[in-house]
């Protein structure tokens, strides 16, 4: 498997893609199916989120500072996923904007995606070379042991905390 930093976050971002067909295919009053794949959605998130927050964007940062205020962009958004799956997480699938705020998410979440797949990560891919995209790859496999997977972790919420006072 390739420690190649951006494959890593485009196969987190393909199993995210299913997770949300997964949400959308389910019928209107499955809400067994929609809990579970609320579920799975929450926990890729966190754990996605927190491999960007606290290892990509730092070292792309540090590396390529002309791309700060897109990194910052996508800071706040992933803060806005993280506060609309903190309100799923204790929400009941059958509760009346279950649908509405988790199709909210989808589609905030699928903006980013598209976002980083297009653009962030050409520039990223052209200016930086094998190796050091190998190197964060190694980075992101390690911060995935110890990343949350559900956002009522300390990590997670020191992530979310983070990104208010910073």
């Amino acid at each position: 498997m390739s420690t190649d930093a951006i494959v890593l976050l485009k196969v987190d971002h393909k199993e995210i893609k299913a997770a949300f067909k997964q949400f959308q295919d389910a019928g209107d009053r499955a809400f067994s199916a929609k809990g579970k794949a609320r579920e799975k959605i929450i926990e890729l998130l966190t754990v996605h989120t927190y491999l960007e927050n606290e290892v990509m964007y730092p070292e792309v940062r540090g590396l390529l500072p002309d791309l700060t205020d897109e990194i910052l962009e996508s800071y706040e958004e992933h803060h806005v996923a993280d506060l609309l799956a903190v309100e799923l997480a204790v929400l009941a699938p059958d509760a009346e904007r279950f649908t509405a705020k988790t199709t909210v998410l989808i589609e905030n979440v699928s903006h980013h995606i598209e976002e980083e797949e297009e653009d962030w990560f050409p520039k990223v891919r052209e200016r930086l070379g094998r190796r050091q995209l190998a190197e964060i790859g190694e980075r992101l496999l390690e911060a995935r042991e110890k990343a949350p997977h559900s956002p009522a972790q300390p990590s997670a919420l020191k992530k979310s905390i983070d990104a208010v006072l910073r």
